[in-house]
């Protein structure tokens, strides 16, 4: 479990806040309007009306100490970046910020940003996954039940054949080919050999992906 923390409840960052809560990670959702955030009261772990301008806001909070903090401000262009820049000179591990435009995130990234994301690209929901799941790729989503996703080879089965993976058996989940540096292998046959740094492409329910996702 990862202690987050979403700066900003619009649409995309309501979105993340709720699917980060629903994986079982602890969420600290922040915005200056009473409204937004009461909306998220029963949503989230903790829902806080404050303004993330005044840094003592902030470090009363505690964010320092979150393991990932999320600025998802999207109104107001020069109060996203400011308090993307006052989270990096706070000593916040790893800080994801919100852009609108491709200039807005060359400038996110020059002030440290690890990682920047475009909501009108990246849902919040797809965005949730890549951030806690240290393997996932990408992810899209076929249908409200069925998802396609990319992640990388599980340590534990580096080395298997497709066979004793029994990813269909033991995970519900079914590999639809390998990426393998620039070759893709198609439908890849029981003998073949999973190794450390492959791509998988696996298809399956969202339960399903979830709970191989988790053993991962």
């Amino acid at each position: 479990m990862k202690q987050i923390a979403v700066i900003g409840l619009g649409r995309f960052g309501s979105s993340l806040a709720k699917t980060l809560t629903q994986m079982g990670h602890e969420v600290l959702a922040i915005d200056a309007d009473e409204n937004k955030v009461e909306s998220l009261v029963d949503s989230v772990t903790h829902a806080v009306q404050a303004n993330a301008l005044e840094d003592h806001s902030l470090k009363a909070l505690g964010v320092r100490n979150f393991d990932i903090v999320v600025v998802a401000i999207g109104h107001d262009i020069q109060s996203n970046i400011l308090v993307t820049l006052m989270l990096k000179e706070m000593g916040i591990k790893k800080v994801v910020a919100k852009a609108s435009t491709e200039l807005q995130g060359k400038v996110l990234e020059k002030i440290g940003a690890d990682i920047v994301v475009f909501p009108e690209r990246d849902m919040g929901e797809r965005v949730a996954r890549s951030l806690v799941s240290k393997n996932i790729i990408d992810q899209i989503n076929l249908s409200p039940d069925y998802s396609l996703v990319e992640l990388l080879t599980p340590e534990e089965l580096a080395g298997c054949t497709l066979q004793d993976s029994s990813l269909r058996k033991r995970y519900g989940v079914t590999l639809l080919a390998i990426r393998r540096g620039k070759d893709i292998i198609i439908s890849p046959g029981a003998r073949q050999v999973l190794e450390e740094g492959d791509v998988l492409i696996v298809i399956g329910s969202n339960e399903k992906l979830k709970g191989f996702e988790t053993k991962t």
